[in-house]
């Protein structure tokens, strides 16, 4: 069975389906008001409720689910953000699938073979069988023994002595959207394993149904956070809302971009872990075509290496839809990301059609980027800790005052990178607040 440290991981969102509309409050108080609408948002919610309390979710987008989100603009669907409930056995959203009658399947049969491609030029057998060794030689040994220090995974592989080199920037840039020498190993090796199970009808579009019934205030940014009297104050896009605490659930990038003023500014520990945290740039471009499978079955997994950073993952036809799917990371993923929708999809589809061949052009219809590290309200994929900073993300699990807490996946220890631990912290920190409230 595949888990999460041995397989590659895992734009404008499907009409969300319940009427929500934003309004403007100035003295109603509620008892949590949460600022993000995905993953760790909607559960602290549902928990909030649970446990009596009134709580109100303030999102940016149009739309809930944040970086879980299944994009169907192209006529059929891929995950644009996370794809795998990992640890399934311990993950909340494998109960929350069940309790709402949606399929989630192991992922045993999503695997139609492989081949590596340098610069569209297919490798040797000798040179795959290289590639392939070092790669599960680094993976095995990582997964095995853990470090005693806590320094970059690319130190790390260096000392370790791996075949290739290219082992750990391609684990690195692939799984995590980061380049190898930004990575903590320790952080990387504390990450919950188990089996995996994804869910055909859409990741995304179960967090949508799980949303359905909650008090969510969409296209209502929050600006500034004031928590320097009793309770907090917040200033978002269509009024002042009062609250007796805070969850605050926006990715470490946005936080890091000043784009929420708090006042007191944050403690120096918090900010100190912030420092502590980045955000990879794992990225999926999808392209799809009509008319011809190209002798690849579902699931087939193209690796294309070309520069330093260049590195590609094209899969094919996932879930039996017409499309292909690529993945790539890191500053090569930034700078596709940046230059803007038309001109990531004809960059990529010239990769895809070095590899098959120019009449490929000829069934391609259309394509469609998710770009996180490009999008205002994301500003990546999701969090890295950086080398010597594994502890960020128990000091930002803090809470501030009593009234402020952060939750989501940056701050959800071994479960961090996940919709699952994104979950559980926003669990976490409803049990502190009712304790204090």
């Amino acid at each position: 069975m595949t888990n999460r440290r041995q397989f590659l991981a895992g734009s404008i969102a499907a009409p969300f389906l319940m009427s929500v509309r934003a309004r403007a409050q100035s003295s109603a108080e509620i008892d949590v008001a949460i600022i993000g609408a995905g993953a760790a948002g909607l559960h602290a919610a549902h928990r909030a409720r649970a446990q009596g309390l009134t709580a109100r979710i303030f999102e940016a987008r149009h739309r809930v689910g944040g970086r879980v989100y299944t994009n169907t603009t192209l006529g059929s669907s891929f995950e644009a953000g996370a794809f795998y409930i990992h640890w399934s056995e311990s993950n909340p959203w494998t109960e929350i699938a069940k309790n709402l009658g949606v399929a989630a399947v192991d992922d045993s049969n999503l695997w139609g073979g492989f081949n590596v491609f340098a610069d569209g030029r297919p490798l040797s057998p000798e040179e795959r069988s290289r590639r392939r060794g070092g790669f599960w030689r680094l993976s095995s040994v990582l997964d095995n023994e853990a470090s005693h220090v806590d320094m970059s995974f690319g130190e790390a592989a260096r000392r370790l002595n791996p075949d290739v080199p290219e082992a750990a920037s391609g684990m690195t840039l692939l799984n995590l959207g980061e380049d190898a020498d930004r990575v903590s190993i320790r952080d990387y090796q504390r990450l919950n394993a188990g089996d995996d199970l994804v869910v055909p009808t859409g990741y995304g579009k179960l967090l949508e149904l799980y949303a359905q019934g909650l008090d969510i205030s969409l296209e209502t940014p929050v600006t500034a956070v004031d928590f320097s009297g009793s309770g907090v104050v917040l200033e978002t896009a269509r009024g002042t809302v009062r609250a007796r605490t805070a969850i605050i659930t926006v990715p470490v990038n946005v936080l890091k971009s000043g784009s929420i003023r708090f006042t007191p500014a944050l403690p120096a520990r918090t900010l100190s872990a912030l420092d502590g945290l980045g955000m990879g740039a794992l990225t999926k471009l999808a392209l799809k075509f009509e008319g011809t499978k190209f002798g690849q079955s579902n699931w087939t997994q193209f690796f294309d290496t070309g520069s330093k950073g260049d590195l590609v993952n094209f899969e094919f036809w996932p879930f039996g839809n017409d499309l292909v799917v690529a993945h790539f990371g890191g500053d090569y993923a930034r700078g596709v990301a940046a230059s803007g929708e038309a001109a990531a999809v004809d960059h990529m589809l010239g990769k895809l059609v070095a590899i098959l061949g120019a009449d490929a052009r000829k069934f391609f219809r259309s394509g469609k980027l998710a770009g996180w590290s490009a999008e205002p309200a994301s500003l990546g994929g999701y969090s890295i800790a950086k080398p010597g900073q594994m502890a960020a993300r128990d000091a930002l699990a803090e809470p501030v005052a009593n009234r402020l807490w952060f939750a989501g996946e940056a701050s959800a220890g071994s479960g961090s990178m996940t919709a699952g631990g994104a979950a559980l912290s926003g669990a976490r920190a409803i049990e502190m607040i009712r304790k204090v409230l």
